[in-house]
């Protein structure tokens, strides 16, 4: 089961909300999230600016193709990410990224700060301004969120926000072929996310499921207007694993589907070692962008390297 919550809530109830959180970050690590303030307009203006790219020609695709922008940024095509390692299966999806948006007489990619590049745009009017504003929308409601985390964990409710004020996050745009001729292939593959947290809006084609502990596989249910949010392996690992970072896996829809990802990594220098609290440090420290160079080298493979 994957619990509902209301974000509204935690201002009514802040330490109420922050055990809910807790109990749920400990046991499913997924739950969906309503009453979050992001406009339902600005959603549908990404999800129509999204559509309007993944219709373009394939050439026109490929010419931002991420082992060409590099820094994780630009297009990736069908066949071109394995999330299931274990897998000799291909996802079936096409995706779009950007990050933090730097000019290049930035400081921090003049002197080759990891995982700080330019964003590449494709030629679709207005999907510049409409993508940096929901990435805004969204950096701010997953940095909003740490405060419950911060306060379950018994931290100061702010702890986590110098953390995330310059951070390797990711805006992600998703396409999956609602056709079956890859019928051996998922849209998918299992797998965890890498980051703090993870924040999913869909269109509500179904697809999405999560392994539960027993180690069935359920569908994520859709409501309308909420996030499916949850924790990535970066805060499984920050939280010495107080938190479970859940495997997940998209299936191949039944028709066309779209949905839109927000990684919250945190900033590149960030430690990640065992917080405050946690016991006894069950990994040794290690800095979040090494982690997350770690974890993208073995999606992407080595012929795809170009990621910092």
């Amino acid at each position: 089961m994957i619990p509902v919550l209301s974000l509204e809530e935690f201002a009514q109830d802040r330490a109420g909300f922050a055990a809910t959180l807790g109990r749920t970050c400990r046991d499913t690590g997924f739950f969906l999230l309503k009453g979050h303030g992001v406009p339902t307009s600005l959603i549908d203006d990404v999800f129509a600016k999204g559509k309007a790219f993944f219709d373009q020609p394939d050439a026109d695709k490929n010419a931002l193709a991420i082992a060409k922008i590099g820094n994780n940024r630009g297009y990736a095509a069908l066949g071109t990410e394995r999330l299931d390692e274990t897998s000799a299966l291909s996802d079936r999806k096409e995706a779009f990224n950007i990050g933090l948006d730097l000019s290049p007489e930035d400081p921090r990619i003049q002197r080759g700060e990891p995982f700080r590049g330019v964003n590449a745009w494709p030629d679709v009017d207005g999907f510049r301004e409409t993508l940096l504003d929901y990435f805004d929308a969204v950096w701010a409601l997953g940095v909003t969120l740490h405060r419950p985390l911060a306060l379950d964990l018994g931290l100061p409710e702010h702890w986590f926000a110098p953390h995330l004020d310059a951070p390797m996050a990711t805006l992600r745009l998703l396409s999956y072929p609602g056709d079956t001729a890859e019928a051996t292939q998922t849209g998918a593959g299992a797998h965890t996310d890498y980051g703090s947290l993870t924040l999913l809006m869909t269109d509500g084609v179904p697809g999405l499921q999560v392994r539960t502990k027993a180690g069935d596989w359920i569908d994520v249910p859709h409501v309308d207007g909420a996030f499916v949010v949850n924790i990535g392996d970066c805060l499984m690992r920050w939280s010495n694993d107080t938190y479970v970072s859940t495997p997940h896996r998209v299936l191949p829809p039944p028709r066309a589907r779209m949905s839109i990802a927000f990684f919250l990594d945190p900033n590149p220098d960030a430690m990640i070692e065992a917080l405050p609290g946690t016991g006894a440090a069950r990994y040794g420290p290690v800095t979040a962008a090494e982690y997350l160079a770690e974890r993208l080298n073995a999606t992407y493979g080595p012929k795809n390297r170009k990621l910092h």
